[in-house]
């Protein structure tokens, strides 16, 4: 077996207590998540934006789980009563799909299905920002977004470049805590993602997932083909902390793999689909590069 890669300790400021739970998820965590997503192959109801759907539904099968794509008003809420998990994406919203989001992430908060928001462009466009702090309060059992969103759905500022961020992930934290009053895990993702959540014990807890690779940028829908994947690992594993840093190191081990075998973005788009297809215990095991994170004191002055 082999071990956990360690990441170099990147110090967030000199204001940090020493995360010392050993309920943090492991490796041996991620690969019981990856065998029961094979095993159970989820359903993940996808109300995502007209750019990543196709890619999005490719995704969720070759990782194995798969997608229905169901985001009018008339049936969204109804279909989020019945599917494993649920992702609302705010990529491409309109008046319509905005009441489509609305009424999923109300079923799924209701009926007990994990859903995930991804508040992509949040920060830099006032009508989505404002759509969604409002489904906060149907309590998403994850965010997930890049460093800039995260920080501006808190409150705390964030600066976007239409859908890219603008400030690294580790910048981010704070917000991802301050979160934690409205979701159950969050995420920023970035060269490194930053992951906080509760353990078993319900203890809020930090995670650092590194490797991956510098491709993933330069192929459209990668980011909200993970929101999908956070929702299908959701419906399996244990913990909603558990689910999220399955999904964020399986995509971490297939791009890093997708990238050892092409030569530029199209042939690692395939490359990309055909590793998340091939992951499996051992690959998590030999590259998954996860590390518990010091977190920021509470009475920090």
């Amino acid at each position: 077996m082999s071990p956990v890669l360690t990441l170099p300790r990147i110090p967030l400021s000199d204001r940090i207590s020493v995360t010392t739970t050993t309920n943090a998820p492991t490796v041996d965590d991620l690969v019981s998540a990856l065998d029961a997503l094979r095993a159970q192959v989820p359903l993940v109801q996808s109300l995502t934006n007209i750019v990543s759907a196709n890619f999005l539904t490719n995704v969720l099968l070759a990782a194995g789980a798969s997608n229905a794509h169901i985001d009018n008003a008339h049936e969204a809420g109804e279909f989020a009563r019945i599917a494993g998990g649920v992702l609302v994406n705010l990529g491409t919203p309109d008046d319509g799909t905005a009441l489509a989001f609305t009424r999923a992430a109300e079923a799924a908060h209701d009926a007990g299905t994990p859903w995930v928001l991804d508040p992509v462009g949040v920060g830099g466009l006032s009508w989505r920002t404002g759509l969604a702090a409002d489904l906060l309060k149907f309590r998403p059992t994850a965010v997930r977004g890049n460093a800039s969103e995260i920080i501006a759905l808190a409150g705390l500022g964030g600066d976007t470049r239409g859908v890219d961020s603008a400030d690294e992930a580790a910048a981010a934290l704070p917000a991802a805590l301050a979160l934690l009053e409205h979701a159950d895990a969050v995420s920023a993702s970035g060269p490194i993602d930053y992951l906080v959540g509760r353990d078993r014990n319900g203890e809020i807890t930090g995670l650092r997932i590194g490797g991956g690779s510098a491709m993933l940028p330069r192929v459209t829908s990668t980011g909200c083909s993970l929101g999908g994947l956070v929702a299908a690992y959701l419906a399996v594993a244990p913990t909603p902390l558990i689910g999220l840093a399955a999904a964020h190191t399986h995509v971490a081990v297939a791009s890093e793999i997708a990238e050892e075998n092409s030569t530029g973005p199209g042939s690692f788009a395939v490359a990309y689909l055909d590793a998340l297809f091939t992951v499996d215990a051992a690959a998590l095991r030999a590259r998954a590069c996860i590390d518990t994170l010091d977190l920021p004191t509470k009475d920090a002055h």
